[in-house]
């Protein structure tokens, strides 16, 4: 029977399906030995680096991908690069298929006056320091003032705004990452603001996310009902047939509803506000904003200007592919045609369609695109050495290096109540990962 050999570049949710696509695909005709590489020490992607702490039922996919690993004919690379360790063409000439499942971790720019000063930073930049990842750990993330804005109105721009919102002993049993764990309870943050470019009807929070905001004991959530009250008709006519933007309003609506405690802590979403300009000397001190109108379903900019004091501004408003030599990108993606590149290369995830959609989201993509490539494959696979000769590093992190990394961390979590306490240090990643 062959087997063909395919490889898969990041290991992130998208990665981790494309290979759970293709263990199902086997049969009596054909089997396939996969080899996942991550650049980090650790796999499991945005799972483990972008999924808010205060989040872990999400986090429970990370079961699923180690039953993937489990495969005999699965094999983690980790702390391999692309470009650096291996090149793209090793792996085209080495296997019969590879994926890209890179995802995207480059924030978009606001490309307004003020953004380069401190206190002013990307979600991409954010989001890793908290989560732990070992490039971010050192990231300047100023709690010392009182006001945050958050500018961007998705998942990720409700994750940042809960974060700095939340009461810190909310993240007492979490895996927060130790030195934001710190840093937050030493906060002065009190008043978060989420702001979106466009209307209510527009924003791209899910409503389980909005529905979740009421449940912080510690902070008020503020939504101007007629705010959404608005929102709601000017797509009336949409709202029979969709089911998506009706829960999303509904939620909406039902947390402007919910009564204020007066507590400390405030959490206030806005919409129709576009940023022009980042004020202060050295450092973050206000931010300006274009009043926007929403006619015939689009919005433009109306005479009106804000000014919104803070010491903190997250832009959460997207993110682009990092570039990878020898592979050809647009948009902030890898040029492709559903998920096919160019003679055995592929795309799946993030870095195939943008950011867009959840965790789960990635599953019927990376399905797909393995349908795509099962058809492209030739009646039989290549002859090739095995790409661990080729690698030259010495320091990679296999599936068992990987379990050894896991073990420490959950160890150190359980004497705190934590599910885990996570390594930050590149070094102690890579040496706690060794054979």
């Amino acid at each position: 029977m062959p087997t063909y050999r395919i490889a898969i570049v990041g290991a992130g949710p998208a990665g981790y399906f494309s290979a759970q696509a293709l263990q199902n695909s086997q049969d009596e005709e054909r089997t396939f030995a996969i080899d996942l590489f991550e650049r980090l020490p650790t796999p499991w992607g945005l799972v483990r680096s972008g999924v808010a702490p205060d989040h872990p039922k999400i986090k429970t996919v990370a079961k699923v991908f180690e039953k993937i690993a489990g495969d005999p004919n699965f094999r983690l690379f980790g702390n391999v690069e692309l470009g650096r360790d291996v090149s793209i063409e090793q792996l085209k000439e080495n296997y019969d298929a590879v994926i890209l499942a890179t995802g995207s971790s480059v924030g978009r720019k606001l490309g307004i006056p003020g953004e380069e000063l401190a206190g002013s930073l990307s979600a991409a930049d954010f989001v890793p320091w908290y989560n732990g990842h070992p490039d971010y750990v050192n990231v300047a993330v100023p709690l010392n003032g009182k006001n945050a804005v958050v500018i961007g109105a998705g998942n990720v721009a409700m994750d940042c705004g809960r974060m700095l919102a939340l009461d810190p002993t909310e993240l007492d049993s979490t895996d927060t990452a130790d030195h934001a764990h710190a840093a937050f309870h030493q906060s002065a943050i009190r008043n978060v603001t989420i702001v979106g470019r466009r209307g209510p009807e527009h924003a791209a929070f899910t409503s389980p996310e909005i529905r979740e905001l009421p449940k912080l004991e510690h902070t008020d959530v503020l939504i101007t009902q007629s705010e959404i009250e608005s929102a709601k008709e000017r797509v009336a006519e949409q709202l029979e047939g969709n089911k998506e933007l009706r829960n999303n309003l509904e939620a909406m609506l039902e947390v402007s509803q919910t009564p204020a405690k007066n507590h400390e802590r405030k959490l206030a979403i806005n919409f129709l506000l576009t940023p022009i300009e980042i004020i202060g000397n050295e450092k973050v001190e206000a931010i300006r904003f274009a009043r926007n109108e929403v006619m015939n379903d689009k919005v433009s900019a109306t005479k009106e200007i804000i000014e919104m004091p803070c010491d903190l501004v997250i832009s959460a408003i997207g993110y682009e592919v990092l570039p990878i030599p020898g592979v050809e990108f647009a948009n902030g993606k890898v040029v492709n045609e559903n998920g096919f590149v160019a003679d055995n290369l592929y795309v799946v995830g993030w870095a195939k369609r943008g950011p867009s959609g959840v965790i789960g989201t990635n599953k019927s993509d990376s399905s797909d695109v393995v349908k795509l490539l099962l058809a492209k494959l030739p009646s039989t696979p290549k002859e090739n050495s095995d790409i661990a000769k080729i690698i030259t590093n010495q320091q990679v992190v296999t599936q068992s290096g990987w379990q050894k990394i896991n073990q420490v961390e959950v160890e150190q979590g359980e004497p705190v109540g934590k599910p885990r306490r996570k390594v930050t240090d590149w070094k102690d990643l890579l040496s706690l990962g060794q054979e």
